[in-house]
């Protein structure tokens, strides 16, 4: 499906930082391969990697911290994209290694632009389960991993392989939290015991999903990969599974366009949490127009990353910025977990003071905003599903 093309201008707004709190439970899991350390490294911003893994090629790009210490341990975000696409579209739109700048951040690629779950994927989940393995596993013989705090995220097909991690007994294991983005739900859609069977009795999970997805639809149905759950399901599973105490709290913000719901789960707070964006009634480009709106203008999150700046899918969509800064948001929310150290323990939360953003705290990098442009000017973008 091929997203509108919009034009990129300059945007003012605000975002919403999230901080969960809960009691320290357990130790934190201390057993990770450190063959990494003291290894010297490539500073380069961007480096490529191949590996075999299930008798395939398969590829992923690292982006280590500007002062990476070889003896100093560091944790791991593993960002999935969507479909179709490659792990430069997810780095040039959701930047994680901006939000991040103090972890190993990670793009891999999936078989054929996508990953295992849809009907269209060209990987099973068992192989792209064991390439995430061998990825984290060639992490480890490279770099300085801590290994209590590796972290996924992903959008749309790319979330809901995230969400096939986050329900994997062993390979989910490996991570600390997860935090899926309008994601396609294919293989958890049918209840709480539909092939879910998560490592550890608490999964750290926090999902933002837009209200008015026209490609993965918040109340679910047929998509372009097989079934999708409502949302609201979605989570009350992850709810059941994490034993949180229902109903959520939630805050309505925004004149009522963002909805944060948040669970404690196990004495956890904030264990499992949801974002999600409704159709916004004036666009936040307001004061760069003068108080004229087009209808195009004056419209929704649709499908793509949630964002006070215009990024990749937001253009991908012909969609416009919204009030909420998702890469900084699950920054905060990451920093609150990590891994236990046995396997049926509810882990670590701390409560860290969230960053807040200023106005020119993360400016839209002039290379990435240029991949932007070259990409959509070729005509290539794709509404990513």
């Amino acid at each position: 499906m091929i997203g509108k093309i919009i034009g990129l201008s300059p945007v003012l707004a605000i975002i919403a930082a999230v901080s969960a709190s809960g009691a320290r439970d357990g130790g934190i899991y201390t057993d990770g391969d450190l063959s990494g350390c003291g290894r010297p490294a490539n500073l380069s911003s961007s480096l490529p990697h191949l590996l075999t893994s299930s008798g395939m090629v398969r590829s992923y790009t690292v982006h280590l911290p500007a002062n990476y210490a070889a003896t100093q341990q560091y944790p791991v975000l593993v960002g999935y994209h969507g479909h179709p696409g490659i792990g430069l579209f997810l780095e040039v739109d959701a930047r994680l290694d901006e939000f991040a700048p103090d972890q190993i951040v990670v793009y891999p690629d999936g078989v054929e632009q996508g990953w295992a779950g849809a009907n269209y994927s060209r990987a099973t989940v068992p192989q792209d389960l064991q390439f995430t393995a061998d990825l984290l596993a060639d992490l480890r013989a490279r770099y300085c991993v801590d290994s209590a705090r590796v972290y996924a995220t992903g959008m749309s097909n790319g979330a809901g392989f995230v969400d096939v991690l986050a329900c994997n007994d062993t390979v989910g294991g490996e991570f600390a939290a997860f935090a899926p983005v309008a994601g396609a739900y294919y293989t958890n859609a049918r209840g709480p015991n539909d092939g879910c069977k998560p490592a550890r009795d608490l999964t750290p999970i926090l999902e933002f999903h837009g209200g008015a997805d026209a490609s993965v639809h918040y109340d679910g149905g047929e998509g372009e990969g097989g079934y999708e759950p409502p949302i609201a399901d979605w989570l009350s599973w992850w709810a059941e599974r994490n034993g949180c105490q229902t109903p959520p709290e939630q805050q309505d913000s925004f004149n009522d366009t963002v909805h944060h719901q948040t669970w404690t789960c196990r004495g956890v707070q904030g264990a499992l949490q949801h974002y999600k964006v409704d159709p916004m009634s004036m666009s936040p480009w307001d004061s760069f127009h003068n108080g004229h709106f087009t209808d195009n203008q004056c419209r929704i999150i649709e499908h793509d990353w949630p964002s006070t700046e215009p990024n990749f899918s937001q253009v991908a969509a012909g969609d416009v910025p919204t009030h909420i800064q998702a890469s900084e948001i699950m920054q905060a929310f990451f920093r609150n977990h990590t891994r236990p150290s046995a396997p049926g323990s509810k882990g670590n939360s701390s409560s860290p003071e969230p960053r807040s953003s200023s106005g020119g705290a993360h400016r839209l990098d002039t290379t990435k905003l240029a991949v932007i442009g070259a990409v959509t000017g070729a005509a290539l973008v794709a509404h990513l599903v």
